[in-house]
């Protein structure tokens, strides 16, 4: 077994696109963790909504004026990791500024080459430090003057989520129905057979339609939906697989030594087939990432004003025939990028682990 795991691990070095693949899947799993400690608006869903700097394009930078709205709430560690901060101020866009005594003279950010003079009162020696920040969106904003790299780093969770949660439940779903099936053969796979077959004549989509119509919008309800979808190509998967397995001879001896039908699945037959259904799982992960985009790109998905990257293309879609089409590329890339290393570690473990495909 140590031969085996050993000559796995070095084939699958070997390939190493398919190394890079695992570590840039491991890396957003890192930055879908610390999101909200990581991306520079990091308040809950990263929704500071500034209008006057919507659609701008990378790299704009301006100042804001904190208005303090209520007193902050206490966070702690844990909170702010899993939601965020909460954003007790008013941020105002201004370019220029200047404090005499007790006043503060700016100039207010309308448009471009529009704005408007205005003067307050302050109070503190500190005030500028502590209300006058300078923000660069280094991916620019969207329409509603959002920083699109933090809603950008904050969507990974969904993503990720949705990928875990389909794989979680098609593995659930397919792997006990398919075991069933192959094992015991006769009515029982006939029964589960039939099951497959029509699901399988339903389209993906309309069934994943079908499915959050009954559950509802929201996270959790597209993330079920999506996995309920997805357990067929597991189950057809282990079927086949079982089928060959339980005429193999060391099933024979374990049955012939008065082993119980699910400690011989349990423990002697899936733990031997557990490279194709590796290879299928990461092929899953990847269908999820694009079926949670397309629903959310049809608005029955992730709602608002939780950050996804299917919205994110929903919300900027028509600015692909303007000069600012980054707004809708930009989440499409990360999809394109995180779907195509998934499929890409696919292969490398269906090579590294020899399964052969018909």
């Amino acid at each position: 077994m140590q031969s085996n795991n050993n000559s796995f691990s070095l084939r699958f070095l070997k390939n190493k696109a398919a190394v890079f693949a695992l570590l840039f899947i491991f890396l957003v799993l890192i930055i879908a963790i610390f999101a909200y400690l990581i991306a520079p608006e990091n308040s809950s869903n990263a929704n500071r909504i500034i209008p006057e700097i919507g659609s701008k394009k990378p790299g704009f930078s301006i100042y804001l004026l904190k208005t303090k709205q209520r007193e902050s709430a206490k966070e702690n560690f844990f909170t702010i990791l899993l939601n965020g901060k909460s954003d007790n101020y008013f941020y105002t866009p201004i370019t220029e500024y200047k404090i005499l005594k007790d006043s503060l003279y700016y100039q207010k950010f309308i448009d471009e080459d529009i704005t408007e003079n205005k003067v307050i009162k302050i109070q503190g020696s500190n005030f500028e430090e502590n209300n006058i920040i300078k923000q660069t969106f280094y991916l620019g904003t969207d329409k509603f003057g959002r920083d699109i790299l933090s809603r950008l780093i904050i969507g990974s969770r969904v993503s990720l989520g949705v990928g875990c949660i389909a794989a979680i439940i098609s593995l659930t779903i397919g792997v006990f129905l398919g075991a069933v099936a192959g094992y015991f053969k006769g009515k029982t796979d006939n029964v589960i057979m039939l099951l497959i077959n029509i699901v399988w004549s339903i389209p993906t989509l309309l069934l994943v339609f079908a499915i959050t119509l009954v559950l509802g919008k929201g996270f959790w309800q597209v993330f079920i939906a999506v996995g309920l979808t997805m357990w067929v190509n597991v189950a057809r998967l282990v079927r086949g697989q079982v089928m060959i397995a339980k005429e193999l001879e060391y099933i024979e001896a374990a049955r012939v030594l008065g082993f119980n039908h699910f400690r011989i699945i349990v423990k002697h037959i899936l733990p031997n087939i557990i490279g194709p259904i590796l290879v299928i799982t990461a092929a899953n992960f990847a269908g999820a990432i694009v079926i949670e985009a397309g629903l959310s790109f049809l608005g029955i998905g992730v709602q608002p004003p939780q950050p996804s990257w299917g919205l994110m293309i929903k919300d900027h879609y028509n600015f692909i025939v303007t000069n600012n089409a980054i707004l809708a590329l930009i989440p499409g890339i990360a999809i394109m990028l995180l779907v195509l290393a998934f499929n890409i570690l696919g292969n490398g473990l269906r090579d590294a682990l020899n399964v052969r495909t018909t």
